[in-house]
């Protein structure tokens, strides 16, 4: 089962709710395409901020390769493990230019595929719940403040506590 993210996008003005067919999932885990075309699927993603970043990098590195008398199976070697990065990483990638274009990340939701994680995430996030009624525009109940009831403990895992026996 595949995990996605899903971004929120701004308001547009006069909107009292996000517009459900903006929303974006993003996938986590690797891109077999970002890593065998990096270029074209970054263009395609439009990705303009991280291609300009990637070719500023290829060029450097492959210079500094070229210049320090590197053979070209050695530079190749690295050019592939500089793409299986990328694809490695293609997901936070889309993240970063999501959250600077003004996505909010609102949650994260599995499914088989990504239509049957948007069915899981659209039916939570339009369903009522504790104060609030079915079309209240699809924003989730506020989380409840903590209260001084529940007590965590200081220290994590089997180790006793400072001042505990031992």
């Amino acid at each position: 089962m595949a995990v996605y993210t899903v971004h929120e996008p701004r308001l547009r003005s006069g909107a009292v709710a996000p517009d459900p067919e903006r929303f974006v999932f993003v996938r986590d885990g690797f891109y077999v395409w970002a890593f065998l075309l990096t270029p074209l699927w970054l263009i395609w993603n439009r990705l303009w901020l991280v291609l300009l970043v990637y070719l500023v990098v290829i060029f450097g590195i492959a210079q500094a390769l070229h210049h320090a008398g590197v053979q070209p199976g050695g530079r190749s070697l690295v050019m592939l493990l500089i793409s299986f990065l990328i694809g490695l990483e293609a997901g936070t990638l889309r993240r970063f230019t999501l959250a600077r274009r003004g996505f909010r990340n609102v949650g994260l939701v599995s499914g088989t595929n990504i239509e049957a994680a948007e069915r899981r995430f659209f039916s939570d996030w339009a369903a009522p719940g504790p104060g609030r009624s079915s079309g209240s525009g699809g924003r989730p109940p506020t989380p409840l403040p903590s209260s001084p009831a529940f007590h965590t403990p200081p220290v994590v895992g089997l180790f006793p506590e400072p001042s505990g026996s031992r």
